[in-house]
């Protein structure tokens, strides 16, 4: 194949490998816009709403489990095309859906479709992109990733546009309706991508290390040359069969090989990496962006036009991360970002802990709102706050509110939605939502998913609080904005770029499919966890518990990051395995 020819389909297979890191930035990143529209419309509790947001990272989770197996089985190719046809399936069952479970399969499914495109994406671009060009495919699959937030908040920022003028003439039945349709088309408006993702897998060739490994030599040439000169299809093919050779020469047993050290410390390394990337918070921090906005002080258009740059912030800076890394390195960069997290997170929670440490305590008159019937409806617009702030002598100085009750049936209790003064928005309405069995009760994010479902069901209702607080200002807002707009800049250059290299990197060839699933297994477990009890934790506890458990976790990165991280930069893979085996009397000097 003519040089002009391996270079135009180079460029294709990384633009069609890009479309899968589109589809996975989409899969995280479309709720941020969607959730204040369906948090308004669907009557769902936090706990619900948060399952509806960590749905996608449990479905992840789901998939990563089998992820390398079915890579190995089917083929990275074949992988690729069903992950694809999993997202196109996802939409409509998200879009249609008129009720929770519906909602929930619809998100499981979009999930399970990122989880396999964390995988098996980056595992086919180190198998087929010759190896100068391995860092910039990784690169250009993070970069199109977090294409993916900016997509959807474009997506988002064009329906809060709609609102706000529809919000100016209109009735509260027409913006409630404006608002479930909102969140609908946002998701219908992603199947383009996954439809082109689909018919891009079909073009593209298998990996030729799989083809080879699986007997078929001919077709792994045929696979190399695709993207090579014949000279280096031919030199990389003498390389397949001598490792081949060498390994089947060698007679180790299996446990002998798998428990050495080279295998050992680079897989629980990398495992450690993953799992610190989400306790920095950027999985829940992403998706809840435009929610926190909100929090902050600013108006819906604010939020979501706030979101927007936050994902323009990630995009550029990202970008900047991908010509970074192979000058500065690896090390340097994680140590740089977990760093500079560490500083904004904390800006961030003493923002907001400046405002929450001012909530007015109204819970005696929200009690004696009970009904007989043991229920609670309270439509919360200004009168009713001031009613609330007069009740314990307090007033409001004419800034709007914002109102959250936590509440109990027996042995399970919950919060409702953060509500504010100054929205059109649906009563705060509590009723004896009993989940219907245990299992429920556990993926609903109940608080006590073991509890006496019976003597839940007959319970009083009891008010456990109810806290009145002024929203923010804007200029808060756009403070609480630039502490985000950090966090995401030190995220983008060091952690987001670094962790899908340390991934691919750090792993060793012989268990490098399936090591990638139980480190993206492990990444997806702590991301969903986060994403899961989000809002009930902020709701009860407040934004600054969060954002300062999550500065207190990064702190473990950074110290990862400088003490034991070995600097990967230059090396082939081969010589990053065998540096690991050399230092069996070192220890922690391969951090140097």
């Amino acid at each position: 194949m003519s040089a002009p020819r391996t270079a135009t389909y180079n460029r294709l297979l990384l633009l069609v490998s890009g479309l899968g890191g589109l589809l996975y930035g989409i899969d995280v990143g479309i709720i941020q816009g969607a959730l204040p529209y369906l948090t308004a419309t669907s009557g769902f509790g936090p706990g619900r709403l948060s399952f509806v947001v960590a749905a996608v990272l449990l479905g992840s989770v789901i998939s990563v489990l089998f992820a390398g197996l079915l890579a190995d089985w089917l083929g990275r190719k074949r992988v690729m095309i069903l992950t694809a046809l999993m997202f196109c399936v996802s939409v409509p069952m998200i879009a249609l859906s008129h009720g929770y479970w519906a909602l929930v399969g619809g998100r499981l499914l979009q999930g399970m479709s990122g989880g396999l495109i964390g995988v098996v994406i980056p595992l086919y671009l180190a198998e087929c992109l010759p190896s100068k060009d391995r860092g910039k495919g990784t690169g250009i699959f993070q970069w199109l990733l977090v294409f993916g937030f900016v997509l959807s908040s474009l997506i988002t920022l064009y329906f809060s546009h709609g609102l706000a003028q529809v919000a100016q003439h209109s009735t509260p039945a027409q913006i409630f309706a404006f608002k479930d349709r909102a969140w609908r088309d946002t998701f219908w408006l992603s199947l383009p991508f996954g439809l082109l993702f689909t018919l891009g897998g079909f073009v593209l060739a298998e990996s030729p290390r799989w083809l080879f490994r699986r007997g078929k030599r001919d077709a792994a040439l045929a696979a190399l040359l695709r993207s090579r000169e014949a000279e280096q299809a031919e030199l990389e093919l003498r390389e397949m069969d001598e490792a081949s050779r060498a390994q089947s020469s060698a007679g180790r047993a299996i446990r002998d090989s798998l428990l050495r050290r080279k295998y050992v410390i680079p897989f629980v390394l990398a495992c450690v990496i993953l799992t610190c990337n989400q306790l920095t918070g950027i999985n829940s921090i992403i998706p809840y962006n435009t929610t926190i906005l909100l929090q902050a002080g600013l108006n819906d258009f604010q939020a979501h036009a706030g979101s927007f740059f936050f994902s323009i912030v990630n995009f550029v800076l990202t970008l900047v991360g991908v010509m970074l890394v192979d000058r500065k390195g690896r090390k340097f960069l994680l140590a740089l970002g977990s760093g500079g997290i560490i500083l904004s997170l904390l800006g961030t929670g003493v923002l907001f802990h400046r405002t929450e440490a001012r909530h007015v305590d109204v819970t005696a008159a929200v009690r004696r709102m009970v009904k007989p019937d043991q229920t609670l409806s309270l439509q919360f617009d200004a009168a009713a706050a001031k009613r609330l702030l007069a009740s314990v002598g307090k007033t409001g100085g004419g800034r709007a509110q914002s109102l959250v009750v936590n509440y109990a049936y027996g042995d399970f209790s919950s919060v409702t939605n953060a509500v504010r003064s100054d929205e059109v928005t649906q009563p705060i309405s509590v009723t004896r939502s009993i989940p219907a069995n245990r299992v429920e009760a556990l993926l609903a994010g109940s608080s006590s998913p073991f509890g006496d479902l019976a003597a839940a069901r007959s319970a009083p209702l009891r008010i456990i609080s109810a806290y009145v607080t002024a929203v923010p200002s804007a200029a808060n807002g756009w403070l609480v904005a630039a502490t985000l707009y950090l966090f995401m800049a030190f995220f983008a250059v060091g952690p987001g770029v670094v962790v899908w290299l340390a991934l691919s990197e750090l792993m060793p060839t012989r268990i490098r499919s399936n090591g990638m699933s139980i480190a993206l297994f492990l990444n997806q477990v702590t991301s969903t966890t986060i994403a899961a009890i989000f809002l009930p934790t902020v709701a009860t506890h407040g934004y600054a518990s969060m954002f300062f458990a999550f500065a207190a976790f990064t702190v473990i990165y950074f110290l990862t990051a400088v003490f034991f991280l070995p600097e990967t930069k230059g090396k082939t893979l081969e010589e990053i395995e065998a540096s690991f085996e050399r230092r069996d009397a070192s220890g922690p000097a391969m951090a140097r």
